[in-house]
């Protein structure tokens, strides 16, 4: 698993579970374009690696998760050159994370800040320990949010707080953050990636091409390209065709755990 030499990015696996950490804690895990393209290139390998069921991403450190983009990268950036930067991170990173074909989830500690929370929602879940401060602070910046997040957050926590905390550019902490709908759970910091391998954990005992389906699934009915219960009923059938149903009902009926390969 991963061969290439990482500068940005640390990676673990443990139990089928991929643990990717962007560590640049001297910048608060802020995203540069080498970060992003190491993060990419991280997930491509994890995707063709059959062992790895699920994935956490995390930031180094207690202080953050990722505290946005890294601002001095783009600072005297033209309006081709802005658009460009927003199309190659939606491509490589969040649109690539929102339809990966396993769960990511979002562990985040500490600042969640613009690219950051952006980085977050692209995830399938997230789970913020108890002194996360998350924010989408574009507006103070004179620009909008550009990976997603104009659109994910409003998905996640409603238009009208969208609209609030963008217009506003404030930061909420996790407790409103868990109550809006922004994260799954809000734990202490010691115990956030304890919670987060739990439900990694249970993943990773699944049908893998049912959990995958499931993801292309759920990201259709936000897709106005489709219809949700077009792709429910088309994607249901197809499942009686796999391995993994017939391993999943002969357990069940002969009272076993099933033992998936993820065909």
């Amino acid at each position: 698993m991963l061969t290439m030499t990482l500068e940005n990015v640390l990676t673990a696996v443990e139990n089928k579970v991929l643990t990717i950490t962007v560590n640049r804690p001297d910048k608060l895990n802020a995203l540069n374009a080498k970060t992003i393209e190491e993060l990419h290139e991280t997930l491509i390998e994890a995707e063709n690696d059959k062992e790895i069921r699920a994935i956490i991403l995390t930031g180094s450190g207690a202080k953050s998760f990722v505290a946005g983009a890294d601002i001095a990268e783009f600072a005297n950036f033209n309006i081709e050159q802005g658009k460009s930067l927003s199309a190659t991170g939606h491509f490589k990173l969040f649109n690539f994370i929102e339809n990966y074909s396993k769960p990511i989830i979002a562990a985040v500690n500490g600042f969640a800040l613009g690219g950051g929370l952006e980085l977050a929602m692209a995830c399938h879940m997230r789970v913020a320990s108890d002194n996360a401060k998350m924010g989408l602070p574009e507006t103070s910046l004179g620009v909008i949010p550009g990976y997603g997040g104009t659109q994910r957050l409003a998905q996640l926590v409603g238009k009208g707080k969208a609209f609030e905390m963008i217009t506003t550019a404030d930061m909420i902490n996790a407790q409103d953050a868990y109550k809006w709908g922004l994260v799954n759970y809000v734990v202490t910091p010691e115990e956030l990636l304890t919670k987060c391998k739990e439900i990694a954990a249970k993943i990773t005992s699944r049908s893998p091409v049912a959990v995958k389906t499931a993801i292309k699934v759920i990201n259709a009915g936000f897709n106005n390209k489709y219809n949700g219960y077009d792709v429910e009923i088309e994607e249901f059938g197809k499942m009686f065709g796999t391995a993994d149903f017939k391993e999943g009902v002969k357990a069940f009926l002969e009272k076993r755990k099933p033992s998936f390969n993820g065909n």
